[in-house]
Order: structure tokens, then C-alpha cells, then sequence
């Protein structure tokens, strides 16, 4: 086992016994009134609506150089954002990147690096993509397109900057999940298996990432009134109508309301990017591995809070165990 160099670790979070109560705050939206980001480097992936769009706009005007890319330009969420940045004199580019494209993720993210003059300090990996029914109903082509954008996408990027940021030793990986990563509901597809997917992946890179002082937070953000439900409902009736009664008729029900579905209420997308905000002006060294992000019920924090249990009492004590610990700032 090589040497581990653990970063800072917070005041007082000593002590395995306090793990309960430390794993339940940091699952809770980082309390920062006015979170200090200027200067930061930041690439945004899916940002041509939701929570990358708002987000990208955010940051550029709260002084951070925003990186947002998108799919299939030129399009006019792309002429938007240029324009944007043009009449607002912000610092905000916007580059193609499918993440779905080993070249396109290659050649864009060393056009960022490039454009920064060094690497990038914040990745957020918020490209994703959902279709609803059951699982039996779910082909080939969306099981496959669902997790090709909601986990190998996400490691497309992660393989992109993580050399340039071992370089530096020092960067941040927001990885944005959702409840539905840590909990079930049934009828929406292959979106939990890649989100559960997409936690695991991210949990296993904050551990391997201590020693080059790198650091992953995992964003879970509730149900959001943004373009993924009428994204959903056309992906999901485009399934229905190459769909055959061998897999649909036993499952009438889920079937019926699917290319209807509407979400998040009257809840603020903002509070993503917010959330993001916070855990990016954050001391490196002090940043929760998960962060939960709604106004309503988080039913994922217990089980946020077991399993930050069970991973510290299973590899605490192992060789392992300081990088565990660092990530669950033990």
C-alpha cells in the first residue's frame, strides 16, 4: 500500500463514535450565506437547460470563469449563453462537448484546460437523461443510452481532468445525482440503477482521490420543475411506440401515465446550484461527500448516514482507513 497523504481534516472530527451525527450534517445543504467563488474554474457539463444552464449563468455572474458545454451546437441555448456573456462581460465560454463522444469529452475538455491557462479547477458532471416505466419495458436502446449519459458520460469527464488535477494536486469533482440514487420508486426505469450507479462510482473515486488532494461530492437534489420531465415523457413515449404487448401488457398502470408525468412543484431549481456554490467555496479538506438538496423530505439521509457508518467500521482500521475517514471527515 502506497503512503497517504490525508488532507486536512476538520477540528474535533475525531472520533469514530461521532460518525452518526457528523455523516447526517454533512448530508444537509452547506450553510454559506454568501459563498466566495471568484476566480474559480469551473466546467458544467448539460448546459443547455435545468440546473447546468442555471448554474453556468450563476457562477459567471458571481465571478467565476464558467466553462458550459452542451450537445449538437450551434443551437440557441449556445447563442443565448454567448450572448449572455457578451452583453453582461462575463467570463463564460461555451464549448461543444456530447459526453456521450470519447473525442468530442478529449477535445473539449484540453479546449477548456487550454483556455484557462492550467487545469480546471471544478468539474460538474450534471449531463443526465431519463426515461419512465417499468424495467421489463426498457430495451436495449435505453438501458444502454441511460447509463452511456448517466454514468460512463460522467466517467468520460472524470478521465479527462483528473490527470491535468493530479498535476496541480488540488481540484473538486460535483457529481450530480439524485434521491433517486439512494432510494427506489418504482416505474422510472433504468434512471435509479444508473443513478445508484453513478453514487458508488463517485464514492469509490473520493477515496482513491485523498492522496492527490482531490476531493468528490455527490449532489442529490430532490424532484426540480425542470426540462427532465418533458425530456422524460418524449423519451419515454418514443420507448412506448417501438414497445410490443409482450413486455407492456402486464404493467398497465405504470404504462398508462407515461408521456404525462410533471414534477418538482413549485420548488426552486436554484437551489442546485446553490447548494454547488457552497461546497465549491468551501475550504478544501472540509467538503461532505453528499449533499442532499430540497426544501421537502430527504429520505435518502438515513441511509446517507448508514452507510457512511458501515464503510468507516468495515475499512476504518484496514490500510484503508485513512482515506476512509478523510472522506467522512473522521
Amino acid at each position: 500500500m502506497p503512503q497517504i497523504n490525508r488532507r486536512t481534516l476538520l477540528a474535533g472530527a475525531a472520533a469514530t463514535t461521532a460518525l452518526t451525527a457528523t455523516s447526517n450534517a454533512a448530508a444537509q445543504p452547506v450553510a454559506t450565506t454568501q459563498p466566495d467563488i471568484r476566480g474559480k474554474s469551473i466546467l458544467i457539463t448539460g448546459c443547455s437547460t435545468g440546473f447546468g444552464r442555471l448554474a453556468a449563468e450563476h457562477y459567471a455572474r458571481e465571478g467565476a470563469r464558467v466553462f458550459a458545454t452542451m450537445r449538437s451546437l450551434p443551437r440557441t441555448e449556445a447563442d443565448e449563453l454567448r450572448t449572455l456573456a457578451s452583453d453582461e462581460q462575463l467570463d463564460l465560454h461555451v464549448i461543444e462537448i456530447d459526453v456521450l463522444s470519447d473525442e468530442q469529452v478529449a477535445t473539449g475538455v484540453a479546449k477548456a484546460i487550454e483556455l484557462n491557462g492550467g487545469p480546471i479547477d471544478v468539474l460538474i458532471n450534471n449531463a443526465g437523461i431519463s426515461f419512465g416505466g417499468p424495467i421489463e419495458i426498457q430495451d436495449m436502446e435505453a438501458t444502454q443510452l441511460t447509463f452511456d449519459t448517466n454514468v460512463f458520460g460522467a466517467q468520460r469527464m472524470i478521465r479527462a481532468v483528473l490527470p491535468s488535477m493530479r498535476e496541480a494536486k488540488s481540484g473538486l469533482i460535483l457529481n450530480i445525482t439524485s434521491q433517486l440514487g439512494r432510494v427506489i420508486a418504482p416505474s422510472y426505469g433504468m434512471y435509479s440503477p444508473s443513478k445508484f450507479a453513478l453514487e458508488a462510482l463517485s464514492e469509490g473515486l473520493a477515496y482513491e482521490l485523498v492522496p492527490h488532494n482531490i476531493e468528490v461530492t455527490i449532489i442529490e437534489p430532490g424532484g426540480y420543475p425542470t426540462m427532465i420531465w418533458s425530456n422524460s415523457n418524449t423519451n419515454s413515449v418514443a420507448l412506448l411506440e417501438r414497445s410490443d404487448d409482450t413486455h407492456t401488457a402486464g404493467y398497465p398502470a405504470l404504462v398508462a401515465p407515461l408521456g404525462k408525468r410533471t414534477g418538482g412543484g413549485s420548488t426552486d431549481p436554484m437551489d442546485v446550484p446553490r447548494a454547488m456554490a457552497n461546497v465549491i467555496a468551501q475550504a478544501p479538506g472540509s467538503r461532505p461527500l453528499r449533499v442532499t438538496v430540497h426544501p421537502g423530505r430527504k429520505p435518502q439521509m438515513p441511509i446517507n448516514a448508514l452507510t457512511a457508518e458501515v464503510q468507516v467500521g468495515w475499512l476504518g482500521e484496514s490500510a484503508y482507513g485513512p482515506w476512509i475517514k478523510d472522506v467522512h471527515n473522521i
